[in-house]
């Protein structure tokens, strides 16, 4: 391969929560792909791919080697008549997004972070909110990826149809994603207003609620009654941007180093976590503003947690939202993190949480160092039985005997699987527990 020459380094992701080392390969092209997972496969090796490190599981945790994209330079190709455009699989979607602004493009919609490869984030059903919009993987026009067999293997709706089904969300286990061809929109302004309610008014009318927006989340402090709720809305100017003093104040000190610090303090003293999320939920006062999409889309994230994550059947929110309000106030320790909610479309890609239904999102998170196992898996418990299916790049704890009943499609992506790589070179021990062997 050409490059550096291979090197066995040690790996975690953002939260510190994963780590281990292996063989790193960094491909400059296709072809050095192609060579990389041949010689893995008559080795009898394993090969993760690795992006951000933006998932709270082992899912890119690679125990022989692991190949880095962010080398890998398929060309940027942009047709801005047909609203499509088409870019390296390692490309982040911060870069997306600036490459797309240039053309006067964006996407339809984003999550709330931006660091992610556009390869990791729609491999995990990476998603955003709006009750008009699926996860990312919906924008997903084809794909170039590199078999077990090594072979290169080009997918769209006329061209292997049932691999782009598959691989749209695939856990990375069908083969190394090399280029994605993704529909986009023309860009656009978005008006945020984002304002303190009771958690209750917001639950008692939340259909209304979900449905009047472009985009809408919120936001509950464990041991209050009080949520922030944030709502995204296509205008035609930016004419009401943040103020830089305001947007520093808000998104930088108060979401940041206030928010770092109080975490600290509540672990180290955990009796005052209802303290601190009483004063938090008040801490960020009303506010609107707009602002170039991904911009108001994604927010920067500097305090370390792990999250796990449900997609729920959207009447199911309600209850699940009850369930756990019980489970914090049971806990044998306090939870310093708030609790988010979204909501997306239903569609058609069979390893989508999304598949086959809208949903409702429940995200948990707990401050790093801080015990979580009881917490998450008490809702996971919850969430199951209310027919939820686990985010793929979150935390959690189910296996394949219980994940195939959830999913109408997951026969036919084994079946995928089995032709695309059945020597098992994209694997690794998570991948095996959730997928089967």
């Amino acid at each position: 391969m050409a490059g550096t020459a291979p090197s066995t380094v040690p790996w975690s992701n953002w939260a510190g929560n994963q780590r281990g080392a292996a063989i790193i390969l960094r491909p400059g092209s296709v072809a050095d792909v192609v060579d990389t997972v041949l010689a893995t496969r008559d080795a009898g090796g394993r090969l993760r791919v690795a992006g951000s490190g933006h998932s709270f599981t082992p899912i890119a945790l690679a125990d022989d080697r692991r190949l880095e994209l962010s080398a890998l330079d398929t060309g940027v190709r942009v047709d801005a008549e047909r609203r499509l455009v088409t870019v390296p699989a390692g490309m982040t979607l911060h870069a997306l997004n600036d490459l797309l602004a240039r053309h006067g493009l964006a996407l339809p919609n984003l999550g709330d972070i931006d660091a992610q490869t556009v390869a990791g984030a729609i491999s995990t059903g990476t998603h955003g909110t709006g009750a008009g919009y699926g996860c990312l993987a919906t924008f997903v026009e084809a794909i170039t990826l590199v078999t077990g067999a090594g072979e290169v293997l080009h997918c769209s709706a006329e061209e292997n149809p049932d691999v782009l089904a598959a691989a749209r969300v695939s856990l990375g286990a069908l083969g190394v994603l090399v280029e994605v061809t993704l529909r986009v929109v023309d860009a656009f302004v978005l008006h945020a207003h984002e304002r303190p309610a009771p958690l209750d008014d917001v639950l008692a009318r939340l259909p209304e609620l979900v449905e009047a927006h472009d985009h809408v989340e919120f936001y509950w402090f464990p041991y209050t009654a009080r949520v922030q709720v944030k709502a995204n809305d296509r205008v035609p100017a930016d004419d009401r941007p943040l103020s830089r003093l305001r947007g520093w104040l808000d998104d930088e000190f108060l979401s940041n180093t206030v928010f770092a610090g109080a975490c600290r303090v509540g672990r180290a003293v955990p009796a005052l976590a209802p303290t601190i999320s009483a004063i938090s939920a008040r801490a960020l006062t009303e506010r609107r503003y707009t602002g170039r999409s991904d911009a108001v889309f994604c927010t920067s994230r500097r305090v370390r947690f792990v999250e796990m994550e449900y997609g729920l059947p959207r009447a199911a929110l309600g209850e699940a939202l009850h369930a756990l309000r019980r489970i914090v106030d049971g806990l044998p320790f306090k939870v310093l993190f708030p609790v988010e909610v979204r909501f997306t479309a239903a569609d058609d890609i069979w390893l989508s949480h999304g598949y086959g239904r809208d949903s409702a999102y429940v995200a948990i998170h707990q401050y790093v160092g801080m015990p979580y196992e009881p917490y998450f898996t008490a809702f996971e418990r919850v969430a199951e039985e209310l027919g939820g299916r686990p985010h793929w790049g979150k935390l959690h704890w189910r296996d394949a005997e219980s994940l195939a009943p959830a999913y109408p499609r997951w026969a036919d992506f084994r079946a995928v699987r089995d032709r695309l790589d059945p020597d098992r070179v994209f694997t690794n021990p998570h991948l095996t527990r959730v997928l089967g062997a």
